[in-house]
């Protein structure tokens, strides 16, 4: 038997069995306790593989899978409750859009499939998106700016905007906000960007782990590893979202 029917053997019997000891007791005959007389020998005898009806599974082997088994399934509880849009029914593309990205953004990486896993070999790749929006606030004023998610996902409960209760808008704590009535604008670098204010061509963003430069100009390209996506929405007047994924060694 090879390693990986070994593991695919010792999952199926872990999976079954709730203890090492239903495992044990499976293996034991009845004829085996007929002249043993003993359950407790019986059980060391299926153990150590000198008697049993199947696979011997060592008891470390059995029990480190069964706790691994356990912190995955807790993890992936765990994840679920993290994810505010979990469960949620979300009708607006803007919000569908913030849902695909909440998980990415708030581990910070993003999944490979197989064919890119060896190609990186030892890079992981982490996932960080700005979102742009404009619309009016509670004042009927017209404002503006660019909102880091992963930041604001760790500092805010977003469970308000996915649920319909509020709507996400820039604040003046953003990475940028403008007031169109009032002509306030404020820019602030956040744990993901430094914002580039002074540029002659306009807003820039420089991811901080990677050192890319992210153009939110419509006119020119966003940048290295960066996308930007316009969201056709009713909740504003305009939102756009960029992603921008760096590639680093692990």
């Amino acid at each position: 038997m090879d390693q990986e029917e070994g593991s695919t053997t010792v999952d199926n019997i872990v999976t079954q069995f709730n203890t090492y000891e239903d495992f044990l007791d499976s293996q034991i005959t009845t004829l085996d306790l007929y002249y043993l007389e003993d359950e407790d020998l019986a059980r060391q005898l299926v153990e150590l593989g000198y008697r049993g009806t199947g696979e011997v599974v060592k008891r470390e082997d059995f029990e480190a899978r069964k706790a691994a088994i356990e912190i995955a399934r807790l993890a992936e509880r765990t994840q679920k409750k993290t994810l505010t849009s979990a469960g949620k029914d979300l009708h607006d593309n803007f919000l569908k859009a913030l849902a695909v990205r909440e998980e990415h953004n708030r581990s910070g990486t993003v999944s490979l499939n197989q064919q890119e896993a060896d190609a990186a070999h030892s890079l992981k790749k982490q996932l960080a998106s700005v979102i742009f929006i404009r619309d009016r606030n509670s004042h009927g004023q017209e404002v503006s700016g660019y909102i880091d998610y992963a930041h604001r996902l760790k500092i805010e409960d977003f469970e308000v905007y996915f649920s319909g209760k509020k709507r996400l808008l820039p604040r003046p704590t953003d990475m940028s906000f403008y007031n169109w009535d009032s002509h306030v604008a404020v820019w602030n670098s956040t744990p993901n960007y430094q914002v580039i204010a002074d540029n002659p061509e306009g807003l820039l963003f420089k991811y901080k782990r990677d050192r890319k430069i992210l153009n939110v100009d419509p006119k020119a390209q966003p940048g290295d590893n960066s996308t930007r996506t316009p969201i056709q929405t009713e909740l504003y007047i305009q939102a756009v979202i960029f992603d921008h994924v760096s590639r680093r060694k692990t």
